[in-house]
This record gives C-alpha cells, structure tokens and sequence, in this order.
C-alpha cells in the first residue's frame, strides 16, 4: 500500500535529534490533513512536536506553548499561517466557541490541537490524530491515524 494510502504510521523517537526526521514523516503522511490533534500526557512532548514541524515547515516565529493563550499564530517564510492550540485550561466547548474555532479548523490552514479530548464536538471530520506516548525519559512512540 503507498504511502498516501495508509491509514496509520508509528514512528519511535529516542533523542530530541530525532525530532526533525520525525516530523518530516509525519508530514509526507498527512498528505493533505491539516487538522491535527496531539494527545498525550502532560510532558510527552506535544509542544515539543509541534516545534519541529514548525522547523521543517520553514515557520519564522517562535513556537511556544499556547497554555495560556489557548491559541498562538505562527507564519512560514511564505507568509503562511500555521494555528497552535491548548485546551487544557478551557472550561467547556462554548469558551472554543467564543475564539472562532470553527473558522481555524476550516481555514485550510494547518491547526496543531493539543487536549482535543476538551473539545470533541467542535472536532472537523477529517483530522490526523496524534498519539505521543512516553516509552522512558528520552524515547516517544508518535502515533498517527487518519480520521475522515
């Protein structure tokens, strides 16, 4: 099965110089989903991930946690957005609302979505999941699966 035609990947990581490899695999596999969520305990590295795809994507701007801004916006040498989001201090789906998630999610812009779980009804139906999981300090097994 080519690649584009897959439906799940696995890649394990088990040092941070590993991230940009990884990242570029998980892009060529997105192969047109630009809606991601990011699962994962607190610390297994979703910010983390998110900062090297924004490296490989060429984004020009500091990528940071949004914790507290629940949404940060980066741009690429191109000028292209790329939107980063945390749920985790959201209190319900209507605060999401309330910041227009629905125009980001549709915007065709990429949205990098960490603590999806806070917000499963606002969710697109075409998406790729992102499963970080925490095999020890270093190493990370990133899941991925297409949905819709």
């Amino acid at each position: 099965m080519a690649k584009s035609e897959m439906r799940s990947l696995s890649v394990e990581v088990a040092e941070l110089n590993e991230l940009g490899s990884a990242a570029k695999e998980v892009l060529d596999f997105a192969n047109g989903y630009v809606v991601w969520t990011l699962d994962g305990e607190m610390g297994a590295g979703k910010t983390t991930f998110v900062k090297a795809i924004g490296e490989v994507s060429g984004v020009v701007d500091t990528v940071n946690s949004p914790t507290f801004a629940i949404v940060n916006e980066y741009r690429d040498k191109s000028d292209q957005a790329y939107y980063h989001f945390d749920f985790y201090r959201i209190e319900d789906e209507q605060e999401a609302m309330d910041i227009g998630v629905e125009e980001y999610f549709y915007s065709g812009d990429y949205c990098f979505i960490e603590w999806p779980s806070l917000i499963p009804s606002l969710l697109p139906d075409k998406y790729l999941k992102i499963d970080i999981q925490i095999i020890d300090q270093d190493r990370r097994l990133i899941n991925c699966t297409k949905n819709g």
